[in-house]
């Protein structure tokens, strides 16, 4: 079954590498196609390709059972792939380098990636400063893609985040300290829209310290200037009104 599962992967993995070597060698359609790659990296996984690509060795990813909408995404089990077969993903992740000035380049390497960046040993502090970034931004790109269509996506990517890194100080301390501010300071802007208010307190009390901290204030005075700031910016009323919500 194993065996199986990890020649499914290698192919999902093949045909990812397959396609952004395409997106590297065309110009013109180079956009078109990291749209397309990321949508299909973001897709639900229907239950013919569960089968095929699910073993029975899943950590690091929720059983279907305890997820709300029981759904599973490509990205997840991608991600988690990469982490356990890490030359798996190398060569992708070479490619993803190539194109990091593209539009969904970011996006693509958080998904597949984020994971990786915390597991998976890294050389030197200007590789981790790069991904870093490109992680933070990626995470911002495709949690506000799922503001836009009031949907939960990406959710997965957020708790990881959020109790796999931002709530783990050995973890956090992996990426710049500029990234690990940056990190929080999204976490902050989406915590009510995915529902993870109930690990505020814990939140606040992992907050790392700004340069302008004596100036703006603690903790929680950050987390409501970004809050404040993501509400003055939705315009999906639903949306919004899941954020006043949770404000209560």
């Amino acid at each position: 079954m194993r065996a199986r599962t990890a020649d499914h992967l290698e192919a999902l993995s093949l045909e990812i590498e397959r396609k952004l070597h395409k997106a590297l060698n065309s110009n013109s359609q180079r956009l078109k196609l990291l749209q397309q790659l990321f949508a299909d990296i973001a897709l639900k996984v229907d239950d013919r390709a569960r089968d095929k690509i699910l073993s029975t060795n899943n950590e690091g990813i929720a059983p279907l059972d305890e997820r709300e909408d029981g759904h599973l995404c490509f990205y997840e089990i991608l991600a988690n792939h990469y982490v356990k077969v890490p030359q798996s993903g190398r060569r992708i992740l070479e490619l993803i380098v190539q194109l990091w000035s593209q539009s969904f380049a970011a996006n693509i390497f958080a998904l597949l990636f984020h994971r990786w960046l915390f597991e998976v040993p890294l050389e030197g502090k200007e590789v981790s400063l790069r991904y870093s970034s490109a992680l933070v931004q990626g995470a911002t790109n495709v949690f506000w893609i799922d503001i836009q269509t009031n949907t939960r996506y990406f959710l997965p990517l957020y708790h990881y985040l959020l109790e796999e890194v931002a709530l783990v100080p050995d973890q956090l301390i992996k990426i710049s300290p500029q990234a690990g501010r940056n990190l929080f300071c999204l976490l902050s802007r989406f915590m009510l829209f995915y529902d993870q208010d109930h690990l505020l307190t814990s939140f606040l009390g992992h907050f790392p310290a700004f340069p302008n901290s004596f100036l703006v204030g603690g903790a929680a005075d950050y987390f409501v200037i970004e809050l404040t700031d993501q509400l003055q910016k939705l315009k999906v009323e639903p949306v919004l009104l899941h954020y006043l919500s949770r404000n209560r």
